[in-house]
């Protein structure tokens, strides 16, 4: 059963929270429907671990914020299948209430489902053996109960199906070393890959690096079972120097990722010289001076100077090629593309003179080729 006290109060973070997946899930139905219209004729949203649908302040969370945005667009109100579970079924029974208050509910066509089913076995077994229409599956357990690779591995599998869930990074990062929840941690990461996780885990103390290891050790368990691209968001307490839990993202579509890699950037709490935190951090930087002496935009003109050596392609071929985790954006990649050039280290087809500016700077088109100069 849910921690009912999450929903007390609707703290910064899980706004945050809410709206990144209430983006993605605009953004993602946008691409998917063109295609889906075509053979499937629905796209679905399915969030096992609902909620009640309003924080006690009165602040909506994810369903009510999807159901408002399917409402407000006509082809997706006509397409949309939506289905909220929770095994508290004073949950959903709240949650139901909230719907029903939803103003022109009724312009969707297919009435959103209800249930009350423990997220298990029966479950996971229960998604695999169907052939899932388009769907964004969210899974915010609050802890890890339920929580599985079997289960992220049946969600993602068919085509247009992508994960996003919670990753109650504190809770697991103590449960790897407890022996009553010994068969969760191996569920979550593979038993060898837990197994390797304790012995390694033990030799290391400062909170930085275990996190490292952690969120490291997840992303590789989730590549195995599919979920080839994979990006992690930061939650950090109120203090700002402890991660409490992280956001995860998972698909095995390249533009999928490129799309929430461009939301969940909007929505870092900083950058530096412009590339995204992915964390939401609601305290300032302890050491502003040393913040700023980090210049990760100096580090990529240097990547692309190594990796690229040689080479003539577009702007948008290097993106394509270099991004997938890396914490740059496409407009990281055209600044130092725009600063390499302008030092004479790359040259390119259309030079800056016939380039248009916005905002005061010269932009770097994705069709505009580039030639690297050998080292």
């Amino acid at each position: 059963m849910a921690d009912s006290s999450f929903f007390d109060e609707s703290r910064d973070n899980s706004l945050v929270k809410a709206t990144i997946v209430a983006k993605y899930f605009w953004a993602w139905a946008k691409v998917i429907i063109p295609t889906a219209k075509n053979w499937s004729k629905k796209i679905a949203y399915i969030d096992l671990f609902c909620g009640p649908g309003r924080y006690k302040d009165g602040s909506k969370s994810t369903p009510l914020l999807i159901l408002e945005r399917a409402i407000a667009e006509p082809e997706m109100s006509q397409m949309l299948v939506t289905l909220f579970n929770d095994q508290d079924s004073n949950n959903t029974h709240s949650l139901q209430q909230a719907i029903e208050s939803i103003p022109d509910i009724s312009r969707l066509t297919h009435k959103p489902i209800l249930l009350n089913k423990e997220v298990g076995e029966e479950i996971v077994q229960a998604i695999k053996k169907i052939n899932m229409i388009p769907t964004l599956f969210f899974i915010d357990p609050w802890g890890y109960k339920g929580l599985s690779l079997a289960l992220i591995g049946a969600v993602i599998k068919d085509w247009g199906c992508d994960c996003i869930f919670f990753f109650n990074y504190n809770r697991i990062n103590m449960g790897l070393h407890n022996t009553a929840v010994e068969k969760h941690m191996n569920s979550l990461f593979g038993k060898e890959r837990a197994d390797n996780l304790r012995e390694q885990l033990e030799l290391i103390k400062q909170p930085d690096e275990r996190e490292l290891i952690i969120v490291e050790a997840l992303c590789q368990a989730l590549k195995e079972i599919g979920g080839s691209y994979v990006r992690p968001f930061c939650f950090k307490d109120e203090r700002g120097n402890r991660t409490t839990h992280h956001l995860i993202f998972v698909s095995k579509n390249v533009l999928a990722y490129s799309i929430m890699k461009d939301i969940m950037a909007g929505e870092s709490s900083n950058s530096k010289q412009g590339v995204p935190s992915f964390e939401y951090n609601p305290a300032p930087p302890r050491y502003p001076l040393l913040y700023e002496l980090y210049r990760p935009l100096d580090e990529l003109e240097n990547m692309l100077l190594n990796e690229f050596a040689g080479q003539t392609l577009t702007m948008e071929q290097i993106y394509n090629q270099h991004h997938v985790n890396k914490p740059y954006i496409s407009k990281n990649y055209k600044k130092a593309l725009n600063k390499l050039e302008q030092q004479g280290k790359i040259i390119a087809d259309t030079p800056a003179s016939k380039r248009r500016k916005y905002k005061g700077e010269i932009t770097f088109g994705e069709n505009v080729t580039v030639t690297f100069l050998p080292k």
